[in-house]
Formats: C-alpha cells, sequence, structure tokens
C-alpha cells in the first residue's frame, strides 16, 4: 500500500508538525474511534490521515486527530491518489443498518468530507489499495484475490493468494508484491501469477515509495528495507509493538501505526520518534 508521492514542502511540513520522543502528545485525549488504524495516507499539504476502524481522521501538527467528515465507517483500505482525493473500502458503519455489508470502492474528492460510491458495492471489500501506472490494485478479503482496475469502474478479478498486504512496484507496472502467511510472493505480470520470494523475513505490511527503498515490517514490529525490490532485505530497527499500518511516503520519510501509536522515521526506517501515542485503556 502506498500514497501519492510527496513533494519537499510537505515533507518539511510533516517535520516540523510531528512529535519527538521527548515531546510525545501522549497526554491528549485519544479520540474515540481513533485506535485501530488500518491505512494510511499523506495529502499534497502535508498531512497524515488514518482510515480507521471508525472513520478517517486528519493529523495536523499538534493538534489532536480529527474525524475527517460526518462519514462513520470501517474503512478496511484507504490511500491518497492525489490532492484532496483519496479512495477507501471496507463496511458501513453501525447507522447504517440497510446499507450492504461491503462497501465495494468509494472515492472523495474533497478531501474525506462527502465519499461516493465507484463500484463493486456489496461485492468487495479491499483491505489492501495500490494505485501506481494509472491502475488501481486492490485485495479483495472475500475472494482472497487480487482484482485490478484502470477505470476504477470495470475490474478484472487476477490470482488468489490469500494475502495479508499487496504493493506494486513505483518504476516496474507488471511488478507486484504480497504477504503471505507463509512467506512473501512475487508477480511480474500484473498480479496474474504469483511465485514464492525466498529467504526473506516473515513480512506482513508493505509499502513501495515513488523514490526511496521497500519498507516492510514483520508481525512483533521489526522494521525491513529492500534497496532492490524485495530481493533481500535489511534490519532496520525493532519497535517491539505489533503493527497495524505503515507507509512509506519518499524521501525516508516512514510512519508505522501500532497498537500503541504511530512511529515517524526521517531516514528510512534506520531510525524512529513517537508521532502520536494512544492513552493508555
Amino acid at each position: 500500500m502506498r500514497s501519492a508521492l510527496i513533494t519537499i514542502s510537505t515533507v518539511t511540513a510533516l517535520l516540523s508538525g510531528a512529535c519527538s520522543s521527548a515531546d510525545s502528545p501522549s497526554g491528549r485525549s485519544n479520540p474515540s474511534g481513533f485506535s485501530h488504524i488500518h491505512a494510511m495516507g499523506v495529502d499534497s499539504d502535508g498531512v497524515l490521515y488514518a482510515g480507521t476502524h471508525y472513520g478517517v481522521y486528519r493529523l495536523a501538527g499538534e493538534r489532536d486527530p480529527e474525524l475527517v467528515g460526518d462519514l462513520v465507517q470501517d474503512f478496511m483500505g484507504f490511500i491518497v491518489v492525489g490532492p484532496n482525493h483519496f479512495l477507501g473500502s471496507g463496511h458501513p458503519g453501525a447507522d447504517s443498518r440497510d446499507a450492504p455489508p461491503n462497501l465495494g470502492l468509494i472515492e472523495s474528492t474533497d478531501g474525506g468530507q462527502t465519499w461516493h460510491t465507484l463500484s463493486m458495492t456489496g461485492e468487495a471489500d479491499f483491505h489492501s489499495l495500490d494505485y501506481r501506472h494509472g491502475l488501481l490494485f486492490g485485495l479483495d478479503s472475500g475472494t482472497r484475490s487480487v482484482m485490478v482496475t484502470a477505470d476504477k469502474k470495470t475490474w478484472d478479478r487476477r490470482a488468489e493468494i490469500s494475502a495479508v498486504d499487496i504493493a506494486v512496484s513505483p518504476t516496474d507496472p507488471n511488478g507486484v508484491l504480497a504477504t503471505t502467511g507463509t512467506g512473501m510472493l512475487r508477480s511480474v505480470d500484473q498480479a496474474k501469477t504469483f511465485t514464492p520470494v525466498v529467504g526473506t523475513p516473515p513480512l506482513i505490511l508493505l509499502s513501495w515509495p515513488d523514490e526511496g527503498p521497500l519498507i516492510g515490517v514483520t508481525p512483533t514490529g521489526m522494521v525491513y528495507a529492500s534497496q532492490d525490490s524485495g530481493a533481500t532485505w535489511q534490519a532496520q530497527r525493532d519497535l517491539g509493538e505489533r503493527p497495524q499500518a505503515v507507509l512509506a511516503a519518499g524521501r525516508g520519510l516512514v510512519f508505522v501505526a501500532t497498537e500503541k501509536g504511530i512511529h515517524r522515521s526521517t531516514d528510512s526506517a534506520t531510525t524512529f520518534e513517537t508521532f502520536y501515542t494512544f492513552d493508555a485503556p
């Protein structure tokens, strides 16, 4: 999973607004619903957004995370594909009792204030979304398959692989990596077929930025980086916490959401500092 490429000014905004380990906002009240993060993205203005079990939250500077809009639903999949342009998937909220169980693909063009349906309503639940080379890749949890669309409406169902996460190469339109419970898989034909990648760490989350190393995280919170498209991996930092989502935003900027909060790195996961801490239950 990924977000759109961010500019130097975007990185500057994120660096100036983030909190170090010494001044972590751990004392702030944790907004209701902002706890389990499924995916993250950075908009063109440098603001970090998080798709959670109870809606999309905006994390800007020193302020508390802010629920965007009034749509409270389970965003299993979420990405930023352009300025104020978000795509998502998941399940409707408790107030939408007559809605189908799966949202399919939904879209916002106003920074998450409002959403509209694009396709696959009631059919697909995309737990991972990646937009590359004019194509949207979605990992459908129901069919355990990778699906691909060029117009966000008509989908082509590709390989069934029971994956946890997928990441598409920023330079090779045919290259796709997937994490599974038994190891990493690689596709060289746009997810039509996959083969095992031997000797990789037990990664479950991936994020492939437009520039910089591919980032992966294990179930125990060990963060790895790969400079050769996933052929070899270097251990970077052990966060010691169960990960929920990872975002490599480019230019060395990496966010890892865990059960305890959000960690941020500015050196491609070599070191981390606290960006946000959840209140203890």
